[in-house]
């Protein structure tokens, strides 16, 4: 079975499986992922903040507690709804229960629209991007992570378990649709190039500031072997956007 979206969350052992890959402290999505995306955030202090693909919530928790003004997860897996509820509860965040491309976007209310590694899950990432901009304040901005391009060209590589020692990257031009095996199921991508994602970006209204591709960072290792082995090859790829 291909699991599209969000729907492997709902997969009670995929979801179980995922947490506790996802919440290590030494997940690359924790070493090297969230403080580049950090950093390109800024101060949330005051902000009203939109999360696309807002899994567990852990993130809009720790948005909500260094000052942002209104907190808005959307989220299409009923598992991770359940959990992001439980997560913000007693807070000012909100979870809808909803997919990106129905959600219904509120025009030029938010100061800050993220997503962290969600929007390569999406085929049609056009009217995603033009949602996003019209629901931004003039002065907002756009902050998201996917998997960068280099990985998602090609699945030969995602077939071998265990540590790489080497990364296949073909096919890379050829864009669309992959199937990965991922936590023991087939899991549906899209790849596409950087270059791609900047067209989309520009069509959909937005002006780019900058692109990062979270270069990783050595005090946030404890194992110099580890440290070197993440500089091999880049895993995430990061836009901030402005209108």
């Amino acid at each position: 079975m291909e699991y599209k979206g969000s729907m492997a969350y709902d997969n009670d052992a995929f979801f179980e499986n995922y947490l506790t890959r996802r919440n290590r402290e030494t997940s690359p999505n924790n070493s090297i992922e969230k403080p580049a995306l950090l950093e390109l955030i800024g101060d949330v202090t005051d902000k009203r903040v939109l999360d696309l693909g807002c899994g567990d919530g852990k993130f809009g928790y720790e948005l909500i507690d260094q000052g942002c003004s209104v907190y808005d997860g959307v989220e299409g897996s009923t598992n991770m709804v359940g959990k992001a509820r439980e997560t913000l509860a007693g807070t000012c965040g909100n979870v809808y229960h909803s997919t990106m491309e129905k959600w219904d976007y509120p025009t030029e209310r938010y100061d800050l629209v993220i997503s962290r590694l969600a929007l390569h899950y999406i085929e049609e990432l056009l009217p995603i991007f033009k949602k996003v901009y019209d629901s931004l304040q003039c002065d907002g901005s756009f902050v998201f992570s996917v998997q960068h391009p280099v990985l998602t060209s090609s699945i030969k590589s995602a077939v071998n378990s265990g540590k790489k020692t080497d990364w296949i990257v073909d096919d890379y031009f050829a864009t669309g649709k992959r199937v990965e095996p991922w936590i023991d199921q087939q899991v549906v991508k899209y790849h596409r190039t950087i270059e791609e994602y900047f067209r989309l970006l520009v069509q959909a209204g937005f002006t780019i500031e900058y692109i990062s591709e979270c270069t990783p960072r050595s005090e946030l290792f404890d194992s110099k072997e580890e440290y070197q082995r993440r500089k091999r090859i880049p895993l995430f790829l990061v836009f901030s956007c402005n209108l």
